[in-house]
């Protein structure tokens, strides 16, 4: 009796502590993709940003999306990637109103996703 206690008590631990990690990996990963966001926004803000400037953030985009497979549902993740391929586009053709408008909507991602994979009661219901 007293082992299945036991055992029920460290399996219980052990989702926690794993849940706790999983949710602040995704954390830290989302905040990091929104600070390179905020930087590309303020130079498209200012009309100074390039492509290139949205191709290296892609780039870095796309090596944190390959481990966020992992925690995050593939369709949340593709969205990121149609706004990042469509706020390129926008700022190669130097539409800058209409770019800083995907982007705003990217910052709002960045800041949401996170918040869509922790222990709620909201997430749970």
């Amino acid at each position: 009796m007293v082992k299945s206690i036991v055992s029920i008590i460290s399996v219980f631990i052990l989702i926690l502590s794993a849940s706790i990690c999983e949710r602040l990996y995704v954390t830290k990963q989302f905040d990091e993709l929104n600070q390179r966001v905020m930087v590309v926004y303020l130079k498209v803000d200012d009309k100074s940003a390039k492509e290139d400037d949205v191709y290296a953030l892609q780039k870095s985009w796309l090596n944190k999306k390959e481990r966020l497979h992992v925690f995050v549902p593939h369709a949340d993740l593709k969205e990121i990637d149609l706004w990042l391929a469509e706020s390129a586009t926008l700022v190669r053709d130097e539409k800058w109103e209409d770019a800083l408008s995907k982007l705003e909507v990217l910052l709002e991602l960045t800041e949401q996703a996170p918040k869509y994979f922790g222990l709620s009661i909201e997430n749970i219901f």
